[in-house]
């Protein structure tokens, strides 16, 4: 078999392989919680009013970007970050499987 048949095996192996067949990452500092989301910038988080920051962004179950409009008015369980001025900058909507795994541990000595 030649090198280029190996490769060109190896891509089709991978391209077969599920969008959730991977663990995403969660910084340290990550939280969890309902998020609705409003009119952009605004979203209630477990029934607060909240802002997201300029740049924010919000992943979704496939870990792709999803515009805040596409989402209006629809409620996900989430991890998220917040900035230095409290407003939420990071979103990941969860899928069941990661619903039920804890949040990522929290380095005690910071």
């Amino acid at each position: 078999m030649s090198m280029r048949h190996i490769v060109i095996s190896c891509a089709l192996a991978a391209a077969m392989l599920p969008a959730h067949a991977f663990e995403r990452p969660f910084p340290p500092i990550t939280k969890r919680g309902e998020i609705m989301i409003g009119k952009h910038p605004q979203v209630v988080l477990d029934g607060k009013d909240r802002t997201l920051s300029p740049g924010a962004w919000i992943r979704n179950k496939q870990n792709l970007i999803e515009m805040p409009v596409a989402l209006y008015g629809r409620k996900f369980t989430v991890n998220y970050t917040e900035n230095m001025e409290g407003n939420i900058d990071r979103v990941w909507i969860l899928s069941d499987e990661e619903i039920k795994k804890p949040l990522p541990k929290r380095d005690a000595a910071k």
